[in-house]
């Protein structure tokens, strides 16, 4: 198939660019285009429309409500009502076609707990059950009763998310969410931002790397792992990197019976079912920031520690193939592992929709309807994502989130 023609902006000024078309930047356009209507002036650039390398497409896709802070609880909640209602959200832009079912798998996760994390482990459960979640806590023998293919003999217990917690289909997700804007009159472009031009302290347009200078009233940075490339571009600074992640999909000569969760282990390991395979991964020992393009694989991390911590925490994977692997990038927060959402001061029309440390995808539309919400009315008008304000980095006050994988 050749490659098609580029095609420029279709105009020289925009009311909103936003920096990255991956699924938050495609959320937050999809949510502007649903506030705006007729008024949207939206230009979204994406710097690779086959988002072959994005943190969507090379996501786990899955989406859980066992957090430790409450903020983090109730945007899971929310995605999952944008998930379960995704096919009658995009109906009308579907006119011709069934619209997407993004194949939610409501497996639940499962948290093992070492003995002397059951006191803050109960705390957490409670936490998320007082604001609506399922989360139970499993004493270590309801929990071998419960899932008798798992190891329990080092565990203090585990903390399990029986309903609205699982996997789905991440690009199905973006695909729809894009599809929708651009039938909306967002505007995409396949090009990359490389600078911007400043009037005190405003941005008053972007740079395309193909020359072009675009206007625009207000910048939204949504560019994933490469936020502090994109924030040094308006003079800001944000502690976000790329951080790598391994994921491999294997087969087992035994099989696991029942409905299987995504288990995650003490050591970090993560295992869920993937059809008649398992896909796993893991936080690598030597965990920091990457370069940009560095999505190099790490096949020792399979055969070192995650067979070893699986074949520890479940006896049957005792014989396993890896069928598959890639090398994904969390745009890490290393400040608190957790987004930033609003105007810095320092330049007011600059919006951050970053850092949030593998949980971008299941956070995406709850974000982009907060950062929508914030452009056009001001305000937080449903979530108050007021925790994830930008202030909190330059003061180095961190609004820890405990529970990362």
């Amino acid at each position: 198939m050749p490659i098609p023609k580029y095609t420029p902006p279709a105009r020289r000024a925009y009311d909103i660019v936003i920096v990255g078309g991956a699924v938050v930047g495609s959320s937050t356009a999809y949510w502007l285009s649903q506030k705006l209507g007729d008024r949207a002036s939206v230009l979204v650039v994406e710097r690779d429309s086959t988002y072959e390398f994005s943190s969507t497409a090379l996501s786990t896709s899955a989406i859980r409500q066992q957090y430790s802070n409450p903020i983090n609880v109730r945007i899971s909640q929310f995605g999952i009502q944008f998930i379960n209602s995704f096919a009658e959200r995009m109906a009308p832009f579907y006119p011709n076609e069934p619209a997407p079912d993004l194949g939610f798998r409501e497996h639940g996760y499962l948290y093992c707990i070492s003995p002397e994390g059951v006191a803050a482990a109960r705390e957490r459960v409670e936490l998320q059950r007082s604001l609506g979640a399922h989360t139970v806590f499993l004493e270590p023998g309801a929990l071998k009763d419960r899932f008798p293919w798992l190891n329990v003999e080092d565990l203090g217990g585990g903390a399990w998310g029986a309903r609205e917690e699982g996997w789905f289909d991440s690009m199905g997700l973006l695909n729809g969410l894009r599809r929708a804007a651009r039938a909306s009159g967002i505007e995409y472009i396949d090009n990359a931002v490389v600078g911007m031009d400043m009037r005190g302290s405003r941005v008053t347009a972007v740079r395309l790397s193909t020359g072009e200078v675009v206007d625009c009233g207000i910048v939204v940075n949504a560019a994933g792992p490469r936020a502090q490339q994109v924030a040094g571009m308006a003079g800001l600074s944000i502690p976000v990197a790329p951080f790598k992640r391994y994921s491999f999909v294997f087969a087992s000569e035994t099989p696991i019976p029942g409905r299987m969760p995504n288990v995650i282990d003490l050591s970090g390991t993560f295992v869920r079912p993937e059809g008649e395979l398992f896909l796993t991964g893991n936080t690598p020992l030597d965990d920091g920031p990457a370069d940009y393009d560095d999505f190099s694989a790490c096949h020792e991390e399979f055969e070192d520690r995650i067979w070893p911590a699986l074949w520890h925490r479940i006896p049957a994977f005792d014989a396993l193939r890896v069928r598959q692997s890639w090398t994904g990038h969390y745009e890490y927060n290393m400040l608190d592992h957790n987004g930033i959402v609003g105007f810095p001061p320092e330049v007011s029309n600059f919006m951050f929709a970053n850092g949030f440390s593998g949980h971008g995808l299941q956070q995406s539309p709850a974000v982009g309807r907060g950062v929508a919400e914030l452009i056009v009315d001001g305000s937080f008008q449903t979530l108050d994502l007021t925790p994830f304000r930008y202030e909190r980095i330059p003061a180095n006050e961190p609004f820890m989130e405990e529970a990362v994988i």
